[in-house]
C-alpha cells in the first residue's frame, strides 16, 4: 500500500511505490483515446464526405452511446472484476472501430455510420473512472487525494497532447490513422491496466446476494456528486463555447483552442498544488469552496475586452477545476458502497460529459444569438447549480466520509477476499 505524506514530494512518494508507476503509465495510455475520438472522427468524416453536419452527427452518437453505457460497464466490473470487462470491451472495441473506420472510408449511409459510431461507444469503457477506482484500491487514505490529483493532472496533459497527437497522424499519416490510433491505444492501455494485479479494485462476493453489490447510485452522497458534477459539466461546455465565440467575434477563431488551452493550463496548476497540500478542512467543505472558485472564476469572462486579457481570464476561470473534480472524486471513494466504485465513478463521468454537451449545446445556441457573453453567464448558471446542489447535499456528503478513512483496511482478525490474496500473491 502506498503511504502518507503532503508537500510536493508525496507524488513522488506515490510514484515510488510498486507498482504505482506502471498503473499510472497504462492509465495514460488507455485515457489518451478521450482526447482524440471526436477529433479523429470529425476529421475523417469531413476528410471524406465534406459534411461538418454529418461528421459532428456521428461524433455526437458515439460521445452520448458511451455516457449512456458507462455506468453498466462500472457495475459489470464491481461484480465480475475490472479485468475481465476490460479485456472483453477492448477486444470489442477494437471490431467496432473497425467497422466505423471501413463504414466512413466506403460512404456508407449516414444510418450505418452513426450504427458503426453508437457500436463504437457502447464498447468504450470509461477509463477515466476505471483508474479512479484502481487507486482507491490502491492507495492508502492519505496518499489518495495526492493519487486524484495525479489523475487530475494527467487528464489535463492528455486534453492538451491528445488533439495535436490526432491532428499530426491524420494530416501527416492518413485521414483514418487518428481512429486507427485510438484503437491501438485503447486495446494497450485496457490490456496493461487488466494484468496489473495489484490495484484491481475490491470485489464483493457474489454469493452475499442475489443482485451483486449495493447499487451506487441508491446512495444519496453518489446521487449529490452525480448532479454536482452535471452542473459543473455544463459550465465547462459552456466556458468552451465562451472562448471559441470570443475569438470568433473577433475574427481570429484560431485563438479559441489557444484559450481553451489556457484553461487547461490553469487546472493543471491547481492540482499539482492541491494535491500537495495536506488541507485541514474536510473533502465535502473543499468541495463546496472549490465548485464557489469555479463558478466565481467565469463571471470575469463575461467582461473580458481584448486577447490578453481574455487569455488571462482562461487560465483564472481554470484555476478551480481540478480542485473540485479531485476533492468530488475523494469524497466519492468515502460515501460510495467499496464494492461499487467502478459504478460509482462512471456515473460522475457520464454526468459530467452529459453536462458537457448541455452547456456546449446551450452556450453555443446563445452565443450565436447574443454573443461571448451569454455563454458565459450559461457557464456561471451552470456552476450556480452545482454550487447550490453540493451545498443542500453536505449532510449526505459529510455523513460518511470519516468512518470511510478506517473503512479502508480489513479489520484486524478479519481475511482479505480469496481472489484478493491470490493477486496479493501473484504481484510479490
Amino acid at each position: 500500500m502506498v503511504g502518507t505524506g503532503s508537500g510536493l514530494n508525496a507524488y513522488l512518494r506515490l510514484l515510488r511505490s510498486p507498482g504505482a508507476g506502471a498503473l499510472a503509465l497504462s492509465g495514460v495510455v488507455g485515457r489518451f483515446p478521450i482526447a482524440m475520438r471526436s477529433i479523429a472522427c470529425l476529421m475523417l468524416i469531413s476528410a471524406v464526405t465534406g459534411s461538418l453536419g454529418d461528421a459532428g452527427a456521428v461524433a455526437a452518437a458515439m460521445l452520448v452511446a458511451q455516457g449512456v453505457v458507462s455506468p453498466v460497464y462500472g457495475r459489470l466490473a464491481d461484480r465480475h472484476s475490472q479485468r475481465r470487462v476490460l479485456l472483453a470491451a477492448c477486444g470489442a472495441h477494437a471490431v467496432t472501430m473497425a467497422a466505423l473506420i471501413t463504414a466512413i472510408e466506403l460512404r456508407a449511409p449516414l444510418w450505418v455510420t452513426a450504427g458503426a459510431a453508437v457500436a463504437t461507444g457502447c464498447s468504450s469503457v470509461s477509463f477515466s473512472s476505471f483508474m479512479r477506482a484502481r487507486w482507491a484500491a490502491f492507495a492508502e487514505a492519505g496518499a489518495l487525494r495526492t493519487a486524484y490529483a495525479l489523475e487530475s493532472m494527467l487528464d489535463e496533459t492528455i486534453y492538451l497532447l491528445g488533439p495535436l497527437l490526432v491532428t499530426v497522424l491524420i494530416t501527416e499519416v492518413h485521414p483514418s490513422a487518428g481512429l486507427v490510433a485510438c484503437a491501438v491505444l485503447t486495446t494497450g492501455g485496457s490490456v496493461a491496466v487488466a494484468l496489473h494485479r495489484r490495484s484491481e479494485p475490491f470485489r464483493s462476493d457474489p454469493e452475499t446476494g442475489p443482485r451483486g453489490p449495493e447499487r451506487a447510485i441508491a446512495v444519496s452522497g453518489v446521487r449529490v456528486l452525480t448532479l454536482a458534477y452535471a452542473g459543473m459539466g455544463f459550465l465547462l461546455g459552456a466556458v468552451e463555447v465562451t472562448m471559441i465565440a470570443f475569438a470568433r467575434e473577433r475574427s481570429a477563431p484560431a485563438l479559441g483552442g489557444v484559450f481553451v488551452s489556457l484553461t487547461a493550463v490553469g487546472s493543471l496548476a491547481a492540482g499539482l498544488v492541491f494535491g500537495a497540500v495536506d488541507w485541514k478542512l474536510s473533502q465535502a467543505r473543499l468541495l463546496i469552496a472549490g465548485t464557489f472558485l469555479l463558478t466565481a472564476g467565469v463571471v470575469p469572462l463575461v467582461f473580458a475586452p481584448d486577447f490578453p486579457v481574455m487569455g488571462v481570464l482562461a487560465v483564472v476561470a481554470g484555476i478551480a477545476i481540478s480542485p473540485a473534480l479531485i476533492a468530488g472524486s475523494t469524497l466519492l471513494e468515502a460515501v460510495a458502497p467499496k464494492a461499487s466504485l467502478s459504478e460509482a465513478f462512471s456515473w460522475l463521468t457520464s454526468a459530467g460529459a452529459i453536462g458537457i454537451a448541455s452547456g456546449t449545446a446551450v452556450g453555443g445556441r446563445l452565443a450565436d444569438h447574443g454573443g461571448f457573453g451569454r455563454a458565459a453567464w450559461a457557464a456561471v448558471g451552470g456552476g450556480i447549480v452545482a454550487l447550490l446542489v453540493v451545498a443542500a447535499g453536505q449532510p449526505a456528503l459529510a455523513a460518511r466520509e470519516p468512518a470511510r478513512a478506517q473503512d479502508r483496511k480489513p479489520a484486524q482478525g478479519t481475511e482479505e477476499p480469496p481472489e484478493q490474496v491470490q493477486s496479493a500473491a501473484l504481484d510479490q
